[in-house]
């Protein structure tokens, strides 16, 4: 069997072990050592430790649980409601108020936890019921909320972004920059759909006396300690003065500092379900990396991963049309993996081509989270949808499908808008760390 032929194949098998509900690492890890043992027979075994355990020797993986500790803290407390009620006061006055609010504080909650569906839950939990109850409609603020959320893979600190630096080997400072600007271009994109959204349907703002100046800085002393721990792990990460790891830990710190100051957070009982939350998602995490270094040991021992690298590398086809297949690719991809096993699958097949095309893979760092948010939304396996719906349970998913389209769209103007100027996700870390070599 040539190699091309061996490597649809392994996809076949790989996307059928994963329909029948197969967690992704242990998915990950069957599939390469049922094909290891295949074709190499029981030799393939001599290296399996040694493989597995090299996937998690890279000490740039301690900031995974020190970025999902910082998330579980913030998300175990009242800060996403209080995010969202600082945001509703200070923009009463604009029309769709309360959605702009929404989708601000999913993007203030996001460079606190990294997560998505945190996002999605955190924020979603007190926002939907209180659109709803203004006169909403249940579309546009599902939707709002689900599209929020994945900005969580975006705004650094991103848990997306930095297993694709360990998958490419690129700077996860660089990669954290560069998505700051694509990321706050994306909330605004959202907030004018949100603006225009109201205003076409009648959801203007609630009528009557918006809050007062006092109320509106009542609040500001539970939402702006969270805000100096954001810039404090920016400043401590582009300053120069800590590693990525070393910044997530601090931050992790502060922020289980702010929890226990701020929110009285602190008996054990309280404390454990974050701990637990933090074991749970990074032990998913680290297992689906170390898995999915298996797997792809296995496409090179097998010389799939060159052999696909050289036939679209024989194809000669214009380099934009190669990265409209490759987004193609990964949206679909994106519709039935999580994040991190698209990652981690993908990347060291296709970055070396689109390197080979001309692309920064900084900014395809980029282009690749976008995806990754599109593929949250989407159905059949979009985790944000779920969320949502489970926050909202009478409203149904094609309901909830309905207001994220138009985010959805949005989303892939972005990408057309970074193919463009590709300079909007390049130019901050060019500036703040220099020109990126090699």
């Amino acid at each position: 069997m040539s190699p091309l032929a061996l490597g649809a194949l392994i996809g076949l098998v790989t996307v059928l072990v994963l329909a029948t509900g197969t967690p992704v690492a242990f998915a990950l890890g069957l599939v390469a050592l049922g094909f290891l043992l295949a074709v190499d027979g029981p030799i393939a075994l001599a290296n399996l430790a040694d493989t597995l355990f090299a996937g998690l020797n890279d000490f740039t993986l301690v900031s995974i649980p020190m970025f999902v500790l910082m998330g579980a803290a913030v998300a175990a407390s009242r800060a996403g409601a209080d995010l969202y009620e600082a945001l509703a006061r200070w923009l009463w006055r604009v029309p769709g108020n309360l959605v702009v609010a929404n989708i601000g504080a999913c993007a203030l909650f996001s460079a606190l936890t990294g997560s998505s569906p945190a996002t999605c839950a955190a924020i979603g939990k007190m926002g939907i019921p209180e659109m709803r109850r203004r006169g909403f409609p249940a579309d546009l603020a599902t939707g709002a909320i689900a599209a929020g959320g994945t900005l969580g893979i975006l705004i650094p600190p991103s848990i997306t972004m930095i297993l694709y630096g360990i998958a490419s080997e690129t700077s996860i400072g660089r990669l954290f920059l560069a998505g700051i600007v694509p990321g706050l271009l994306l909330t605004g994109l959202f907030a004018l759909w949100a603006v225009i959204a109201s205003l076409r349907r009648g959801a203007h703002r609630p009528a009557g006396p918006g809050p007062s100046l006092a109320e509106r800085l009542a609040i500001l002393p539970r939402v702006v300690p969270f805000l100096v721990v954001i810039a404090g792990v920016v400043w401590a990460l582009y300053g120069g003065i800590a590693t990525p790891s070393e910044a997530a830990g601090v931050g992790a710190v502060l922020c289980l500092l702010l929890v226990v100051l701020v929110y009285r957070v602190w008996r054990p009982r309280e404390l454990w379900p974050i701990f637990e939350a933090t074991i749970r998602e990074s032990t998913m995490i680290l297992m689906i990396i170390a898995t999915s270094i298996l797997f792809g040991y296995m496409l090179s021992s097998l010389y799939v991963t060159q052999s696909i690298a050289q036939g679209i590398a024989a194809l000669e086809v214009n380099r934009w049309v190669l990265l409209f297949w490759i987004n193609v690719l990964l949206l679909v991809a994106g519709c039935f993996l999580p994040p991190a096993a698209i990652i981690l699958m993908t990347t060291p097949i296709i970055l070396p081509i689109l390197v080979n095309a001309g692309f920064d893979p900084v900014w395809f760092g980029v282009i690749l989270t976008l995806n990754m948010e599109l593929g949250l939304i989407t159905p059949p396996v979009g985790l944000n949808l779920f969320v949502i719906n489970g926050i909202a349970p009478d409203v149904p998913l094609p309901t909830i499908l309905k207001g994220a389209l138009p985010f959805m769209l949005l989303m892939v103007l972005e990408i057309v808008i970074l193919c463009l100027v590709p300079g909007l996700a390049t130019w901050l870390p060019d500036l703040l760390m220099g020109p990126r070599v090699g």
